[in-house]
């Protein structure tokens, strides 16, 4: 054993304590490493960086794993149209299995002892980290401070004080989590049941007021163009965030059932994830089977349950992957979609898929691909089995 520890930092009050504490209470050398899954900007990444060396760390290190994210995980969210309880695309809950693997692997890396994050004792974090180091690095013990010692934000605050670390903490009264995938929003309205949050707790906000259309391009269930600006994935979806955000796009609240057993309540704002999986659901609607369809709810639904409850290295979220997969073959061509102040809609698709082929018919106008009698006859037999269990339990109905 070593004293040396890899704190997961974001430079937040949580992580800030953790530095001070780990280095002036526990004796330890304190390795931090931030790891961006698409929402640090160049900028912000040096300012964490300075706020650690400040502290006190022997070190920082910025973790690079926003490719891998959307390659191994957000891909198949889109695939999946993903939306928890119907609502939360999973913004933050998604990148936690990938920092926590990054973390794992640098803490292996430097040969460090101990892995330390800042995650409380009542939330999903918690679970989603401990679980990834289990399973990568069980040889390395874990710490966390905030857990332990079941601190509120305002006994981090006085500690940080008595330090002698000078920092604006009024932003602190919101815990704002910002990645590739979207932003969540917790704070003291979001732990009631009713009270919203305030406009100014969201990091965007509303700067258009006209209406604009955006033209999403789809490849196999990719999004490889935004208004005929075609690149890479990553680089669309961010195209896209720009587009959408100042509109105020995709903000709700996630109520759900936590992976501890409790109920939870968080904001959230997710423009760029709201408009791609509802414009990829659309040309989804036109170019898959009804069969697809269902099957592809049900499982998508099965794996965005897993990804929140952080057992994304499960071998069965493989198959489920290789599945949605699949499915995404003829999932090409174009949606059009409507921006606007705290809405969108989509407009509708064009593709060389489209199963509303008006050489079968034009539904409620035209049935090219069958004859009248033939629907006679098709009903009749369908209506057989009906007929059968109402003839035999009519005396039962009547009584």
């Amino acid at each position: 054993m070593n004293n040396k520890v890899v704190l997961a930092f974001s430079g937040g009050l949580d992580t800030s304590y953790c530095v001070k504490y780990l280095k002036d209470d526990k004796g330890l050398e304190v390795h931090t490493a931030t790891v961006n899954t698409g929402g640090f900007s160049t900028t912000e990444l040096e300012a964490i960086e300075r706020n650690a060396m400040e502290l006190g760390a022997a070190s920082y290190v910025t973790l690079e794993e926003t490719e891998a994210y959307y390659q191994q995980c957000v891909k198949y969210l889109i695939f999946g149209n993903v939306l928890r309880n119907g609502t939360y695309p999973l913004s933050v809950s998604a990148e936690r299995v990938f920092q926590a693997i990054a973390i794992a692997n640098y803490a292996r890396k430097i040969g460090a002892s101990y892995i330390a994050h800042g995650s409380t004792g009542a939330g999903n974090d918690q679970v989603r980290f401990d679980l990834v180091f289990h399973i990568l690095c069980p040889e390395i013990q874990v710490i966390t401070p905030i857990r332990d010692q079941s601190l509120s934000r305002q006994a981090e605050i006085d500690y940080l004080t008595a330090k002698g670390v000078k920092r604006d903490w009024t932003k602190a009264q919101y815990s704002i989590n910002q990645g590739l995938w979207g932003t969540s929003v917790g704070g003291k309205e979001t732990l009631t049941s009713h009270q919203p949050l305030p406009e100014h707790a969201y990091p965007s906000q509303l700067k258009k007021a006209e209406p604009s259309e955006v033209v999403l391009h789809f490849e196999k269930g990719e999004l490889v163009g935004v208004n005929d600006v075609f690149g890479d994935p990553v680089s669309n979806i961010q195209y896209l965030e720009e587009l959408a955000a100042p509109y105020a796009i995709g903000r709700d609240y996630h109520v759900g059932d936590t992976i501890i057993g409790i109920k939870g309540r968080i904001g959230f704002e997710a423009a760029a994830s709201y408009v791609i999986i509802k414009a990829h659901h659309q040309l989804e609607k036109h170019t898959l089977t009804k069969w697809q369809l269902y099957w592809k709810e049900q499982l998508a639904n099965w794996y965005g349950m897993m990804v929140h409850e952080g057992t994304f290295l499960d071998p069965v979220m493989r198959n489920i992957e290789k599945f949605l997969d699949d499915t995404q073959t003829n999932v090409s061509g174009k949606v059009r979609v409507a921006l606007m102040p705290y809405r969108f809609q989509v407009q509708g698709i064009e593709s060389e898929h489209d199963l509303m082929n008006s050489t079968f018919g034009k539904y409620g106008e035209e049935n090219n691909g069958w004859s009248g009698e033939d629907v006679k006859g098709f009903t009749k037999i369908m209506a057989n089995s009906l007929k059968i269990y109402h003839a035999v339990n009519q005396n039962q109905q009547e009584a």
